[in-house]
């Protein structure tokens, strides 16, 4: 699917650094619009990063009408996915059950609720005791209130993944792993970017590094403000199907969904590392283990005895705000930058990339364009007007 036995091409038109969900779809969909010399490169191998190492959630339940409106045009392009790229993601529409332990979270649901609605969504605030017909094995005793929405799902991450580069190298894309960016030049109207495997030169270059963005961006002489923060994941082993929607506690950012082979799979938030050095860490740890046990087992007693056959890191990626970066990198024409979705770049990358190869193919900017432009963190920069509430799942 790729390689990097050959140099890169001399001469392209757009470069885009990163080869996780988020640059392989702008890569897919600039070539789709007719765009030609299109390379994307990366330092590791397909799936290696934060598209390789989320839990694949799909979701419409956001607390501000633009975020609603972009994923559902995403949950559309998702649910297409499989027939126009001709490779199966093992599509799931289980729903998203959220869960509120407090009368504050459960009023910020209810709040979310009424907008979602008025965006079309089937969303519902739900008792406990209907949170615990869709899952019967729920706890109830811990809440006060939750929401459902039914039209949510889950996507399993590497075959999107790999749907995308397939689809991206049969327009003419070029993609090249193992082949990592070690210094961009600016060269009159052009970028001179230096790989392991060799100098090329291009128009436009897209840094779609996620937690690596800062790296790539100095490289340039540019600055980004986003910060790596180390989210993980476990996998239990396969258990009878029993779990439908993907589960989530507002206040701990627990969440769990079960694979259509049987095990479950989550994550928990963790308290923020100290990280002054901005590195990303991908390591396991024995407290992350600890947390999501006693959190799964505290919603769902009967997981008690249910063994861990694996845990994993990814990094989230986040920005000052909490809000996506996106647009040309302050100081640097012809750079554009795409990261800080925290966790939620893997779900919003099919309708960004769709949205953000149009603005590069100068169509109208999406108001996104606005809401998340990557000059809002300069001196005199005004902040997004979009914040998002729900930053979990």
């Amino acid at each position: 699917m790729t390689s990097s036995d050959r140099s890169p091409s001399p001469r392209a038109d757009v470069v885009v650094i990163g080869a996780g969900v988020m640059g392989l779809a702008i890569a897919y969909n600039l070539a789709a619009r007719g765009c030609k010399r299109i390379v994307v490169l990366d330092q590791h191998y397909l799936a290696w990063g934060a598209s390789g190492r989320n839990g694949g959630g799909v979701r419409q339940q956001w607390s501000t009408e633009m975020n609603v409106r972009l994923m559902q045009e995403s949950m559309e392009i998702c649910a297409h996915f499989a027939e126009e790229m001709g490779i199966n993601v093992w599509m799931r529409r289980g729903g998203y059950l959220f869960l509120a332990r407090t009368d504050a979270a459960a009023t910020r649901l209810a709040r979310n609720v009424a907008l979602q609605n008025r965006c079309d969504l089937p969303t519902r605030m739900i008792s406990p005791a209907e949170a615990q017909a869709l899952v019967p094995e729920l706890e109830t005793a811990p809440f006060v209130g939750a929401c459902y929405n039914a039209t949510d799902g889950i996507v399993f991450p590497w075959p999107f993944l790999w749907g995308y580069a397939r689809a991206a190298q049969k327009r003419g894309v070029i993609i090249r792993t193992g082949t990592a960016v070690t210094a961009i030049d600016r060269r009159g109207d052009d970028f001179q970017i230096a790989t392991a495997a060799g100098t090329l030169t291009a128009g436009r270059v897209i840094c779609a590094a996620g937690a690596w963005s800062p790296r790539i961006a100095r490289l340039c002489g540019g600055t980004l403000p986003d910060r790596p923060v180390r989210h993980e994941i476990l996998s239990t082993e396969p258990l009878k199907p029993f779990l439908k929607p993907m589960v989530s506690v507002i206040e701990t950012g627990l969440y769990v969904s079960q694979s259509l082979r049987g095990e479950l799979v989550g994550g928990v938030s963790l308290p923020e590392e100290p990280n002054p050095d901005g590195e990303v860490r991908l390591g396991s740890r024995l407290a992350f283990l600890t947390t999501m046990a006693r959190g799964l087992t505290e919603i769902m007693p009967r997981l008690a005895q249910v063994k861990v056959v694996r845990q994993w890191a990814g990094p989230y990626d986040v920005s000052p705000d909490g809000d996506p970066i996106v647009g040309e990198l302050p100081g640097v024409p012809g750079f554009y930058v795409v990261c800080g979705f925290g966790g939620h770049g893997f779900m919003m990358a099919p309708v960004v990339a769709r949205h953000y190869a149009a603005y590069l193919c100068g169509e109208a900017p999406h108001p996104f364009f606005e809401a998340w432009r990557a000059d809002r963190f300069a001196a005199g920069g005004t902040p997004s007007p979009h914040r998002e509430e729900m930053t979990i799942g």
